[in-house]
């Protein structure tokens, strides 16, 4: 069986015993451990006021990490297009290239990432980008793409066309992948000839089909000549099965209480989410989600994720580390998170050798 390459996803998890800041903190100390290991790409989400999620920037976010890093991609997992004009995201992610030439990802999603009152603050409440901007999606990619190129786009306003570029002198642009949980970004990517991801991680469900009909409908491009694609999962490595199993807890009570409409609150402690428990109520659905979860001791995982790219062929999988943190942990750090990333590069570098 082929050892993948391994990608990062980050929600940048907000802890009860933690401030935005020192999430922040762990996030870079996270993505070191990526890049030290080895990681090929470590891609930033966006969500909107949740109180355990600091991911609420992509493009502030991966200026944050570059800097930190030497050698990893850094990229959006992703920017929701709808809640922003296109050329403000153009001239982020071509200044991010320029800045870090040959290292940036521009991941594309078409969902709000946030509750409606939120969404409406982001495209109508602060100036805003257009009210049909879900039904423009398409355009948006196509105008983002435009303007990041060295060419840039010609605007004809009062009867003469000027020129707009999202950067003066691009020598590079972003790669660019388009995201998403349902059939329609797959077909948009084939479309357009470009690198497709679906949200694995998150549903769990549809992933077969969406990849097939993105495969089956690609039509090539220069610079995308055949389908590029991933695997996306949520993933908890320990040195035992039963530490695995205590550090996932935390993340799977914050998945529960979004699901079923409960208190949404910073990221329990191991210590906490095993005192509350799950309730009844809830037991089968958490029981649902865990199982599509990757958890357990390195050679265990390893084998697993191997054998998910395989049944899905894929090169590459890109794991959301979702260990939780015991009472005690430094809150600039997240040690379970970063000890997932290295016994997982660990794990695969012993089968490989």
């Amino acid at each position: 069986m082929n050892t993948p390459a391994l990608s990062v996803l980050d929600l940048v998890p907000v802890r009860q015993d933690q401030s935005t800041g020192q999430a922040l903190a762990a996030t870079r100390s996270l993505a070191r451990v990526a890049d030290r290991h080895g990681y090929r790409r470590y891609w930033l989400a966006e969500h909107h006021n949740m109180p355990a999620v600091a991911a609420t920037n992509p493009p502030v976010l991966i200026a944050m990490v570059a800097a930190a890093t030497e050698r990893i991609r850094v990229g959006s997992g992703g920017v929701m297009l709808p809640n922003h004009a296109p050329l403000v995201v153009a001239e982020q992610f071509a200044l991010l290239e320029a800045a870090h030439p040959g290292r940036i990802d521009l991941g594309i999603g078409r969902a709000p990432g946030t509750d409606p009152v939120t969404s409406y603050a982001l495209r109508h409440g602060a100036g805003g980008v257009e009210a049909d901007a879900v039904a423009r999606f398409p355009q948006y990619v196509d105008d983002v793409i435009s303007l990041m190129s060295a060419e840039g786009v010609g605007i004809r306003v009062g009867g003469e066309v000027h020129p707009l570029n999202a950067t003066p002198r691009a020598e590079s642009v972003p790669e660019v992948w388009l995201l998403g949980s349902s059939d329609y970004s797959a077909r948009l990517a084939a479309e357009r000839g470009l690198p497709y991801v679906f949200a694995h991680h998150f549903s769990g469900r549809g992933t077969a089909a969406a990849l097939e009909l993105y495969r089956s409908g690609y039509t090539p491009t220069a610079s995308h000549p055949v389908p590029r694609t991933f695997l996306t999962l949520n993933v908890v490595v320990a040195p035992t099965q039963a530490e695995a199993d205590r550090l996932v807890l935390p993340n799977l009570a914050s998945m529960v209480a979004l699901r079923t409409g409960g208190l949404l609150a910073p990221q329990l402690l191991v210590e906490q989410a095993e005192e509350a428990g799950i309730a009844d109520a809830h037991r089968v659905l958490a029981d649902e989600m865990r199982s599509r979860w990757v958890v357990g001791t390195p050679d265990s995982v390893a084998e697993r994720v191997a054998a998910l790219a395989a049944e899905h062929d894929v090169d590459e999988v890109m794991v959301h580390p979702v260990a939780g943190a015991l009472v005690g942990t430094p809150a600039e750090r997240a040690p379970a998170r970063e000890a997932t990333l290295a016994l997982l590069a660990e794990a695969f570098g012993r089968q490989a050798a």
